[in-house]
């Protein structure tokens, strides 16, 4: 049923809900990841050059901490918080392209940031792509310096720092 009264939700789709990433899921993820980067126009041996680096391989899912966003069995993204208390990072986020805008990446985040404060994290680092950092620094986070990126040489990605 649909309402079409200005702010007010209409019965349709199935409500997004978090939950922990399952290990039978490190290969679709991975894909998901490079999906996400391929939405940014980057070409084919870009990509294949990050591969190894945006996989998350079976056991990794749950010791990374990884953060699935779901709607109606439909993974719409997901983030990993990696390290220890006091300083971590917030090692990966991605959103499924057709998802890109919809909020799915501000779920993410957010959710993350409030389980690195649970945990007791101070301080999360981020190697943000160029692209993705206009989204980070409108949640909150500040720009600290470049890191050289783990997958092409010579090539520096905006550091960046949150604070739970």
């Amino acid at each position: 049923m649909t309402n079409d009264r200005p702010g007010r939700a209409s019965a349709g789709p199935a409500e997004r809900r978090l939950r922990a990433g399952r290990e039978d899921e490190a290969e679709a993820l991975s894909e998901l990841a490079l999906r996400s980067k391929g939405h940014w126009g980057y070409d084919a041996a870009f990509l294949a050059a990050c591969r190894e680096e945006l996989r998350l391989r079976p056991g990794e899912v749950a010791a990374r901490r990884t953060t699935v966003a779901e709607q109606a069995g439909r993974i719409l993204g997901f983030a990993t918080l990696e390290g220890a208390s006091p300083e971590g990072e917030l090692g990966m986020l991605f959103v499924d392209p057709e998802a890109i805008g919809g909020g799915v990446g501000r779920l993410l985040y957010r959710h993350v940031l409030r389980e690195a404060g649970r945990l007791g994290f101070t301080r999360l680092t981020i190697e943000a792509d160029p692209h993705a950092e206009a989204f980070y620094l409108a949640m909150g986070a500040e720009r600290v310096g470049d890191a050289p990126s783990g997958s092409i040489p010579d090539r520096a990605l905006p550091l960046l720092a949150a604070w739970p």
